[in-house]
């Protein structure tokens, strides 16, 4: 290709755009939350937002619902699951500034099946060395830094629930609830991005002040950001389509038209 064909097409013109690395990720503010939907919408799941309404997500069998609604009381995150064959009727809520790379945990596990191994909600907060205790009839972990945690609180009347947040004195806190039939496989793999020591990156201007933070300036092109965003969309489309190929490489198990309620025929 020539320069001035390159030229045309922006290539080495675009400019380097100044972004910040953010360490820990549980109060580095809510971010784009179209890391969410654009990555749902790859994998098959409709857009039921209205005009001007909150973000809408479901599942391509309606079971599934994930919302965001940024001025609701309280606002923020509702996941809803309908109760089916295998699983009860679950919700969870996560406050506007959760961080949508750990949401996204919790969400980007939602089309998936689920793993043969038994969910351990606790495990990635233990690799992560989180402190673990018992509190009365709850169990908690917090965050080596004290700013998160994570609880599984039982009340005297016998109800439950799973409490969750991130403490900031500089209004990044967030605080998310599951009630207890929410699948164990999805709560792991919320807890496990709650848990990632890895930063993430917010562009100049959406670095929330906190004396909790630690940032980084990171210098990336358009292009870069855009190849990363297409790489987890294309990921998303990838499993989708194993999923289905899978499913529909099943052999039959109803009966073939011609076989008669008495037995099969024999052929001779």
């Amino acid at each position: 290709m020539t320069r001035k064909r390159q030229r045309q097409q922006g290539w080495g013109s675009e400019q380097p755009e100044q972004h910040y690395l953010v360490q820990p990720r549980t109060v580095a503010g809510g971010g784009d939350i179209r890391h969410i939907s654009e990555y749902l919408r790859a994998s098959g799941w409709r857009d039921r937002s209205t005009k001007r309404g909150p973000l809408i997500m479901e599942s391509p069998d309606r079971t599934l619902r994930v919302a965001y609604d940024p001025h609701g009381q309280p606002g923020g995150w509702t996941i809803h699951g309908k109760a089916t064959r295998s699983t009860q009727e679950w919700s969870a809520h996560l406050g506007r500034q959760t961080p949508v790379e750990i949401v996204a945990g919790l969400t980007d596990a939602l089309p998936l099946p689920r793993s043969a191994h038994a969910p351990n909600v606790w495990a990635p907060l233990a690799e992560g060395n989180w402190n673990a205790r018992f509190e009365g009839t709850s169990y908690a972990a917090t965050s080596p830094d004290g700013a998160a945690w994570v609880q599984y609180r039982q009340e005297a009347d016998g109800t439950a629930l799973w409490w969750t947040g991130a403490n900031d004195t500089q209004g990044n806190s967030w605080t998310g609830a599951f009630t207890p039939t929410t699948p164990l496989h999805v709560v792991q793999a919320f807890t496990a991005q709650l848990a990632s020591p890895e930063p993430v990156m917010r562009p100049r201007g959406r670095v929330p002040h906190s004396s909790k933070i630690r940032t980084w300036s990171v210098s990336v092109t358009p292009s870069q950001l855009g190849a990363w965003q297409q790489a987890r969309i294309n990921a998303a489309r990838a499993a989708t389509w194993a999923r289905n190929s899978a499913r529909s490489a099943r052999p039959s198990t109803s009966a073939p038209p011609y076989a008669h309620a008495g037995g099969a025929r024999t052929r001779r």
